[in-house]
């Protein structure tokens, strides 16, 4: 095996380069990272909405402490699970990642399942006012009072554009469209339409099975490790805080939300039924993810589900650093 090199040098003025890599759930992309780590000199940056919360390791399957050692990681662990964590910030602390890892002499490499951040870093995020407190303290008190989808209603008033995508009960989505309505007077529908911040160029591998029932496979192992390693317990944890609400984008993310929603049922839950709900939302969430994913026409397909995906990934990354300006030091 070559040696691995300290250094990735970029001639000239360019953005600095970086790769991603994507795929969907239990494709084995922290793997494959791990193997490109031992050939090149990264950094890795998490593109996962989920790995951003403190407190929620066994649900999110985050790099152990052994990996997050060994290769330096980032935007894991930068929020309290009661904190919200938006695409636009992603796209801000990516970028400023990129221009340090870089600086470094190491390679960027951008590794997650959140379709969407990698979305906004290529194609460049609208200009969007920043949250508000208390319009938002407002908006929740609003809800409480007469529900979410009384105010769908008062959504579809100001901004029907918006509203006509959002179920009624999606609290998250109503409440920030209405949040940019009353800090601007403007619907969330107007401000989609102005780019502020200029897309990225990624070159990006992707992760993807060619046989489905292999996915579904180890989808469910891992939800079973999940299990063992105490997932009902962690949320029981979460719960126990006291200043969670099921509402929260954390609390909604796969697998949290189920057993979170079973120990609402009784407690100890029942372990079965938790099992099959957990492993049918995770399968769902794999499929939306393979379909953002082919909505990317430039990613580089690898077959997750062959013997040696992880070496292929190795392989394309180095032709893409050999094919920078420069070449690789």
């Amino acid at each position: 095996m070559p040696a691995r090199s300290s250094r990735i040098a970029v001639g000239g003025d360019r953005r600095a380069f970086a790769i991603g890599l994507a795929g969907p759930t239990a494709s084995g992309k922290t793997a494959a990272a791990m193997a490109i780590a031992k050939r090149v000199p990264v950094e890795i940056i998490s593109v996962d909405s989920a790995l951003v919360y403190r407190g929620m390791d066994i649900g999110t399957a985050k790099p152990s402490a052994a990996e997050r050692a060994e290769v330096p990681h980032h935007l894991i662990d930068v929020l309290g699970p009661g904190e919200r964590f938006s695409a636009a910030r992603f796209v801000a602390e990516a970028n400023r990642l990129i221009e340090q890892i870089s600086a470094r002499g190491r390679l960027p490499l951008l590794v997650g399942g959140t379709m969407l951040y990698f979305k906004a870093l290529t194609d460049g995020i609208d200009v969007m006012p920043a949250a508000d407190p208390a319009t938002r303290a407002a908006l929740d008190a609003e809800a409480l009072r007469d529900g979410w989808p009384a105010l769908h209603a008062q959504l579809a008033a100001v901004d029907p554009e918006t509203a006509a995508r959002l179920a009624p009960g999606d609290s998250q989505r109503i409440q920030r469209a209405l949040e940019v309505y009353r800090l601007t007077g403007e619907p969330l529908s107007v401000w989609h339409g102005r780019s502020a911040s200029a897309g990225r160029s990624l070159p990006l591998l992707s992760l993807e099975p060619r046989d489905r029932a292999w996915l579904h496979q180890r989808i469910a192992q891992r939800f079973d490790t999940m299990l063992i390693q105490g997932l009902v317990d962690e949320v029981r944890a979460l719960r126990a805080r006291g200043d969670l609400q099921p509402e929260l984008p954390a609390m909604r993310c796969v697998g949290y939300r189920q057993v979170w929603e079973a120990l609402d049922q009784g407690d100890p839950p029942d372990l079965a039924a938790l099992r099959e709900r957990g492993i049918a939302a995770t399968r769902q969430l794999a499929k939306r993810q393979l379909t953002w994913l082919r909505g990317m026409p430039g990613r580089r397909v690898i077959a997750c589900d062959a013997p040696d995906a992880a070496a292929q990934v190795v392989e394309c990354t180095l032709a893409l650093i050999e094919a920078m300006p420069h070449g690789a030091a």
